[in-house]
Parts: structure tokens; C-alpha cells; sequence
């Protein structure tokens, strides 16, 4: 039967579900707060650059692949995918560099330049993690919304040692301290500590030599645009500037959603790709939620992601010369030690580790003609910190440049022709990320399949939920895969029809 189905953000969570549902035979509506779709892959547009916003690494394209593909379309039609080779280059306090990418004797020519005894280890680490990769990914499409749905996969749990963290997981076999840390910086990618997240998670390595690490031509808000265009096509209604300001709730049942403007769009089914922590503390009445999704668990109980500084800036000199790649890790002196700052004590650090991303290497054309687009960012820590960013962003902003110039990019700042740049309180304030959060939910084990937060509301019926908060977690794979599951709970669900819920009367003044 075909339902109206509302999805509130155009993430790729939201938009994974938007495309599945309307190719399912729905009417959906996807309501956009911001002019452009994207969420936190938003499209950046300054002096002829094109800066993404946000997620920058695709892996797992088969997963856009079979999105695509289950609206009738293929992917290769709307987005181009190109290898990035090496994945990442890696560079320690002293500029030295560690390359790698999915074939196996490159990587042990690499491991030989700083420790050939980790060669064997090496192999051995992969062997361990190709268990944890097959474990792991036949679970991320599957639905955990029962406590037996989780009894089922402790044995698997255990046995793969999922109470160990992703750093004291690769530490059992690497040696070096170096490698160890680069090969134990994934969690990272979807707002985890190493030294707490699950050691599940150690997935990720193996995952990007399975399928590699992919840019999209045109930058990842081609995927957007794409997935956009085709929704369209199946005949989909796209909403910008369209703030939800509430989910209405009528006999424990979503009805539809409120518009900051006051408007009343009615719903079958509504699917929020909005902050799970936000949707249930500011969008949702507490009288409908229960003590699992109360301000006391999202407040008090729940563990949350770390924060992004991020500078986007576009130079009118090329740095091909550089030795930098597409993907660059530039770790600091301190590791663990400034993940603790960061994660535990909620301290901004004096020092910093970055990630550099420099796309035109790849694709000139998101770059006016002869120019370079970049962009930097660091790991800080959410606002529970008390950092006040309205003060602290332009010393941390100069001290972030200073060093690129100093070490990476010679002459950066008098070349610098574009600059734009995010912090936790934009996270916060225009994304209504919980806390300035940029991945969520933090992924530890206790935060994990069943004990984070449902893809289906245990309080409210037809009320569903997609993106980084909820469950597989952050990064595209996990929140093309919410998306699915989304999609797949919705079609499977028997409802009530609207009309005997909720009458025109009450529809016109909800």
C-alpha cells in the first residue's frame, strides 16, 4: 500500500531512504532546513571553488551502486567514481610518511621503511580483521530492535574480542608505535576515540582494501546532486528552507510534522534524518517518549562524538610539488594523549592532528583554472568543553595555517584566495547537531547494534530514524545502510490508515 512518508534532512541517510521509499511506490516529501541538499555534505560555493562540506572518503561503492539500482537507475549515469591511490598518505611529527592502499606487497614495502618485523604481523592483523570485516558487515544491514536481535551476535562479539578497543586490538600484532597508529586512526572517520572504540570497528582497514577508497568527480556533493536528480525523476518532492520545528504525535503515533513557519504537513510515516539526540529533546514532546529516549538518557547518559574545526580555503597557487596526496594524515607528537584531551577531559588542546584534504590533485575542476582547493580539519572537542568559539576560532584557525605554511604549504597564506571555516557551535547551530557533535552518537561498544539508538522509535509508531545517531552509525556505509533499513522496517510495517487517527478537524488546527 502507498504511503505518504515525510523525511526530515537531506543527509545520505535521508536521502538513501527518500530514494528507496519513492522507488518503493510511496509519496515522499523530503523537507530540507538548509538551501541546498546535503546535510553535512553541504556544498560550499566561494570566488569558483567548491568546497565539500563534509564526508570526503567513499568506500564501499557498491552501496550507492545498489541504491541506484533500486531506483531502476545506475549510478555511472549520474556520478562518476575515480580510485584514489594511495588511499592516504600518513605522515608522523617529522614528516616522514607512510603510503598505502589495497595491494598487499605495496603496503609491506611500506611497513619494511619502519619496521620489517611488522611485515608478518601485518598479515596476521589482516587475517584477524577479515573475520571482524565478514561478522561485521553481514550485521549492518540488519536491524537491532529487539534485546534478542542482540543476544543473537554476543558469541560473535566475544569471539572477535569486540571488548577490546581498536588501538589494543592492531597493538596485539603491530609493533611499531607509528604504524600502529595507522592503523588504528579509522575510528576517527565516524567520531570515535581509538582507544575506545569498539575493536568491531578495526572493519574499516579491511573494508578499504576490499573495495578501495573512490573520489567522486565534481566532489561528494555530485553523489548529493545525484541522488537528488533521481529522486526527482520517480517523481519525489524536494522542500529547502523547510525547518521542521516538531514531530506531531497523536494516540503514540507520528502524524506528520510542524513547519517553523506553522504549517501542518501530514504523514504516513515520518523518517528523521535530523540528530537522533536533537530529534527526541527539541522536536518530540517529552510526554511521548519514554525513560529510553528521555532528556535524562540523551543528556546524562549518552556518550557523544567529538566536535570538527574545518577550514576551507582555495589558493591561486598550485601545490603539485608538494608531496602531498588526495588523502593526507598529518598526526602530531601526542596521540593518545591528545585523543584523551579531546574525547575524556573535553579540553582543547594547545597542539592538534589534521586531516588535509586536497581534491584538485584528482579533479581541477572544482577550482578556477591554475588554482588549489583544500581543506583542513582538526579534531576538538564537542561544546560540553566550554570552549567559546566565538573567541577561540580565529587563534585556532592561525595557528592551524602557520603550520601548514611552515611545513607543508610554502607561501599558503599570501596565495590564499577563498577561506570559509566551520566549528562545534556551526555543528550546533545550523546542522542541530547535539552539543556541536559532528558524528553523533560516540561508537563504543555499549553505544552499539541494539544499546544505540533505534532505526524504529520504541515510544512513537511510524516514527523512524537515519543517519550517524542511530544504528549501524556515522560514516557513508552506516548511514547509506540506516537509510535501507529505514526503508526496508517502513514497507514491512502493517499502520493503521491515517484518517482514523488523525480527522481533517484536527489535521487543520495540529
Amino acid at each position: 500500500m502507498s504511503k505518504k512518508i515525510v523525511v526530515i534532512g537531506s543527509g545520505f541517510g535521508g536521502l538513501s531512504a527518500a530514494l528507496r521509499l519513492q522507488a518503493a511506490g510511496h509519496e515522499v516529501h523530503l523537507l530540507e532546513k538548509r538551501d541546498k541538499l546535503g546535510g553535512r555534505a553541504y556544498v560550499y560555493e566561494q570566488n569558483g571553488f567548491h568546497f565539500d562540506g563534509g564526508p570526503t572518503v567513499v568506500t564501499a561503492p557498491y552501496m550507492f551502486d545498489d541504491l541506484f539500482v533500486a531506483a531502476g537507475k545506475k549510478r555511472s549515469d549520474y556520478v562518476e567514481f575515480v580510485p584514489c591511490d594511495p588511499f592516504y598518505r600518513i605522515y608522523n611529527h617529522d614528516k616522514r610518511y607512510f603510503d598505502y592502499n589495497g595491494d598487499t606487497n605495496f603496503i609491506l614495502e611500506q611497513i619494511e621503511k619502519w619496521n620489517p618485523a611488522d611485515k608478518q604481523n601485518y598479515l596476521n592483523f589482516v587475517q584477524g580483521i577479515k573475520d571482524i570485516f565478514e561478522t561485521g558487515m553481514a550485521l549492518i544491514d540488519q536491524p537491532f530492535l529487539k534485546v534478542s536481535d542482540m543476544m543473537k551476535v554476543v558469541p560473535d562479539l566475544v569471539r572477535l574480542q569486540s571488548y577490546k578497543s581498536v588501538y589494543s586490538y592492531v597493538s596485539q600484532f603491530i609493533e611499531d608505535d607509528f604504524l600502529r597508529q595507522c592503523f588504528s586512526f579509522h575510528p576517527l572517520l565516524i567520531g570515535g576515540n581509538p582507544f575506545d572504540s569498539t575493536s568491531i570497528y578495526a572493519l574499516i582497514h579491511y573494508l578499504e582494501r576490499e573495495w578501495g577508497v573512490w573520489y567522486a568527480m565534481g566532489g561528494t556533493g555530485a553523489i548529493v546532486a545525484g541522488i537528488g536528480r533521481a529522486f526527482e525523476e520517480l517523481g519525489g518532492k524536494i522542500t529547502l528552507n523547510a525547518e521542521v520545528k516538531e514531530i506531531r504525535v497523536r494516540k503514540k503515533r507520528a502524524v506528520g510534522v510542524e513547519m517553523a513557519d506553522g504549517e501542518f504537513i501530514s504523514a504516513d510515516s515520518v523518517v528523521s534524518n535530523a540528530d537522533v539526540a536533537y530529534t527526541y529533546l527539541n522536536m518530540i514532546d517529552k510526554r511521548h517518549r519514554s525513560f529510553r529516549n528521555s532528556n535524562f538518557r540523551y543528556k546524562r547518559l549518552t556518550k557523544y562524538s567529538m566536535s570538527l574545526f574545518v577550514i576551507y580555503f582555495g589558493t591561486k597557487k598550485r601545490y603539485l610539488d608538494s608531496g602531498l596526496r588526495h588523502h593526507n594524515i598529518i598526526l602530531g607528537k601526542r596521540y593518545k594523549a591528545l585523543l584523551h584531551d579531546i574525547f575524556n577531559k573535553k579540553h582543547l588542546p594547545d597542539d592538534f592532528s589534521l586531516y588535509l584534504h586536497m581534491p584538485t590533485i584528482t579533479d581541477p575542476s572544482i577550482a578556477p583554472e591554475g588554482h588549489e582547493n583544500f581543506y583542513v580539519l582538526s579534531p576538538v572537542p564537542h561544546l560540553g568543553s566550554g570552549t567559546d568559539w566565538r573567541v577561540a576560532a580565529k587563534p585556532y584557525r592561525d595557528k592551524i595555517m602557520q603550520f601548514l605554511e611552515d611545513n607543508y604549504l610554502p607561501d599558503l597564506q599570501e596565495n590564499i584566495v577563498a577561506e570559509h571555516y566551520i566549528d562545534p557551535a556551526h555543528f550546533s547551530g545550523t546542522l542541530n547537531s547535539y552539543l556541536g557533535s559532528a558524528f553523533s552518537v560516540q561508537p563504543v561498544l555499549t553505544q552499539s547494534a541494539w544499546f544505540r539508538p533505534h532505526n524504529a522509535s520504541e515510544d512513537i509508531e511510524d516514527l523512524y530514524f537515519v543517519g550517524a545517531g542511530t544504528h549501524p552509525g556515522a560514516g557513508l556505509p552506516g548511514v547509506l545502510s540506516s537509510g535501507r533499513i529505514a526503508a526496508d522496517l517502513i514497507d514491512l510495517g502493517e499502520q493503521q490508515p491515517l484518517e482514523q487517527v488523525l480527522n481533517p478537524e484536527v489535521a487543520a488546527i495540529a
